[in-house]
């Protein structure tokens, strides 16, 4: 038997089952979305979001049913979205309520001073509560977005600067202190990424590295740090930047087979153009090294109630997943209505904000997209090769262990869209897409 949900613009159509398939013979002349489940490619880590410090003082501010209620639609399965990859910003970032790092006194190489108290405040109880709802493990990656001030060229966190040659020793480690202060806290971290973009002077927390600087950074010093603290298990992501430069940023480190034997793969995120050639071509010249969409989000505001927003998400996923990738991260898990808070007034959307007149959640138009594929596609799923001939529709699909598969079908355009779905070569199912929808199809 063959399931499918929708969701649709207008009405009340968000990842609503509908009746089954009628049976009965395939109607001439359509076009056919198709579906090969024995030929495979990439096996999927997951999907999630970032347990900001924003996203977790707004979630604490709900009271205790709404709390609870904004967990589940999360980090349930399969009531929920059930995310288990997610991202967690290793000292402050724009969505912050303040700019903090976790070694505040000025040339303490030692780390004496090295305090994860902050976190403790909001974002500890925002993902231990996670790690409850969800019930299985939430693969954690930390991304820093500035070293301390007094490591910088510039002497502050903000606007950009350069890590000073004389702390690289000293920041390393403090890669693996925070690996290790989460663990004693019963949280354990799967992956690090060099730097939050490393290409932006940003007027929030941000730090400049050339190519070679992260290379060389990689291969000197956070590679053998964490090796020699015996957490060589820990990933490392490189680059955490747009598509825009992935390839050439790649090659640089990689092309140096000391910090290659380091890295795990690079992260990528959406701002600016596509560039998703980028994405497989980096897969194309390294296949042993791993792609992973680590942030996006709609940026100049909370947007609320536009459509758009997703399909923007749709169609990146389609596309990442379909070059390769092996998760997708989503930005923030929730914000206020304003699109925030943001200690620089950098307002952007996220998939569920909260009315302000009360412990309302608003779940956007890009929380229904974003589950379309997280409730159906599961850890450890692996891409299966698909296509459409119908003009307008965006498809991926995936298989599981068990034999199910899940096959993702967008229509961005606004006109109705009929096809015939086959998997493995055997007629599944007779569809027609309204205009602006996606649809989800189990076996």
């Amino acid at each position: 038997m063959i399931r499918c949900f929708l969701t649709a613009r207008g009405g009340d159509c968000l990842l609503a089952e509908q009746a089954p398939p009628e049976a009965g013979p395939e109607p001439s002349g359509l076009p056919v979305v198709w579906v090969d489940g024995n030929t495979t490619f990439q096996t999927l880590e997951g999907f999630g979001g970032a347990f900001t410090e924003a996203a977790a003082a707004t979630w604490g501010k709900l009271g205790a049913t709404a709390r609870e209620d904004l967990l589940r639609a999360c980090f349930s399965h399969p009531e929920g979205h059930g995310y288990s990859l997610c991202r967690v910003p290793m000292g402050s970032c724009d969505f912050a309520l303040g700019s903090y790092s976790h070694l505040e006194r000025p040339g303490d190489t030692t780390l004496a001073s090295f305090s994860i108290a902050r976190d403790r405040q909001s974002i500890i109880p925002f993902i231990k509560a996670a790690q409850r709802v969800a019930g299985r493990p939430i693969k954690l990656l930390a991304s820093p977005w500035s070293p301390p001030a007094w490591m910088k060229s510039n002497g502050r966190m903000t606007q950009g600067g350069v890590l000073k040659a004389e702390y690289r020793q000293a920041w390393a480690r403090c890669y693996v202190k925070f690996i290790e202060a989460y663990a004693a806290e019963g949280i354990p971290i799967w992956g690090v990424s060099v730097q939050n973009e490393p290409a932006a002077s940003q007027c929030w927390e941000s730090c400049l590295y050339s190519a070679e600087e992260e290379r060389d950074f990689v291969r000197d010093c956070l590679g053998p740090a964490l090796a020699a603290a015996g957490l060589g298990g820990i990933r490392i992501i490189i680059w955490d930047h747009n598509r825009d430069l992935l390839a050439e940023r790649a090659r640089v480190v990689y092309s140096d087979p000391a910090a290659a034997r380091y890295v795990w793969g690079a992260g990528f995120h959406w701002y600016g153009e596509d560039c998703f050639d980028q994405v497989q071509q980096v897969h194309d010249a390294w296949p042993g090294k791993r792609l992973l969409f680590t942030e996006g989000c709609q940026e100049g505001g909370p947007h609320h109630g536009s459509w758009e927003l997703g399909e923007r998400y749709a169609r990146s996923m389609i596309n990442d997943l379909n070059r390769w990738a092996v998760g997708w991260i989503d930005w923030n898990l929730v914000l206020d209505a304003q699109g925030g808070p943001n200690h620089v007034g950098n307002y952007c959307s996220a998939p569920i904000l909260v009315d302000p007149s009360g412990d309302v959640l608003l779940r956007q138009s890009s929380y229904y997209y974003i589950g379309h594929f997280t409730r159906f596609v599961r850890p450890g799923a692996h891409r299966a090769l698909s296509g459409s001939e119908a003009a307008g529709l965006e498809v991926a699909a995936f298989t599981h262990d068990d034999g199910s598969a899940a096959v993702i079908v967008m229509n961005a355009s606004e006109q109705p869209r009929p096809f015939a779905l086959r998997i493995d070569g055997i007629q599944a199912a007779t569809a027609r897409m309204p205009p602006r929808s996606i649809a989800t199809w189990l076996t």
